[in-house]
């Protein structure tokens, strides 16, 4: 039997941690697919040694050809990391259900349905990775955040149930979990956010509030020391993919760590309790 393909689908390569992973991967040896909604976007890791393609999550008939034409030239994607997302900020009832629908569709759908189309490959040659970006965020929640929030809770779910029905195929399932990164991911939350929630009614000044704080924890907030560069995200992927038998779940940058054992250890009320402090509370008197 010939030896699997290790080929790499990245998505998500326009900018960020897809853009580090890939430049990464490609230097280190390993043949990478760089993929991203604007194939004209790519140029420069195209130079790096990547072979680019576009692919949209959002669009079948995109996600189809992404991957027939890696196994056509490979024989399979041997490697996913499924990256491609978003934040989409605001107070659940302000954010219209559209941009609900959309979360969903890129953070969540995507994945899963990418996963769909190339685990046959994998298991016909019985080896392969998915790497799925979940977030510190999917291991609690800030408010303002929910959506957001919901769509990397779902990606933890699906993750930990796709481990076990897949591991008997020679196949790994891996959860990454960033904490803060110094990307361009903040500003689009909060553009998300002021260009397309209402900026009036009973959540005006929670939004803006949110807004604010969105951007100033990426910047000179107090934990946007204990983040990262995007390069630190891709280094880990690379460890992921070369252990032996890696582990279910990375967690990046120390702001990932610390705010996950805060949660654990205020539970509940604590966690409501410091939230307070750090946002307006729709409605209070």
């Amino acid at each position: 039997m010939p030896d699997p393909s290790r080929a790499v689908l990245v998505t998500g390569c326009s900018s960020g941690i897809g853009r580090a992973t890939a430049e990464r991967l490609a230097t280190t040896g390993w043949t990478v697919y760089a993929t991203a909604r604007k194939p004209e976007t790519l140029g420069a890791l195209a130079a790096a040694g990547c072979r680019t393609l576009a692919l949209d999550v959002t669009d079948e008939a995109s996600m189809q050809a992404a991957v027939r034409t890696v196994e056509e030239a490979e024989g399979a994607v041997g490697v996913l990391v499924n990256n491609a997302g978003y934040s989409q900020s605001g107070a659940i009832e302000s954010v219209p259900i559209e941009r609900v629908r959309a979360q969903f569709e890129t953070n969540v759908f995507g994945l899963v349905r990418l996963t769909q189309l190339v685990l046959p490959k994998m298991r016909e040659q019985r080896w392969g990775r998915i790497v799925n970006l979940s977030s510190m965020g999917g291991r609690f929640t800030f408010p303002g955040g929910g959506v957001y929030h919901a769509t990397k809770y779902a990606v933890e779910a699906i993750s930990d149930a796709l481990r076990f029905e897949v591991r008997g195929f020679g196949i790994d399932v891996v959860i990454v979990e960033p904490g803060l990164i110094r990307t361009s991911f903040s500003e689009a939350a909060v553009t998300g956010m002021t260009g397309e929630v209402a900026s009036d009614g009973p959540y005006s000044d929670f939004n803006a509030r949110v807004a604010q704080a969105t951007a100033g924890v990426y910047e000179s907030g107090a934990l946007s020391r204990f983040g990262g560069p995007p390069e630190a995200v891709a280094r880990v992927i690379e460890k992921a993919l070369t252990a032996r038998r890696p582990r279910a779940r990375y967690l990046v940058t120390p702001s990932a760590r610390i705010l996950i054992a805060q949660r654990k250890l205020l539970r509940d009320r604590g966690w409501d309790a410091m939230m307070r402090t750090q946002f307006p509370q729709p409605g209070a008197k």
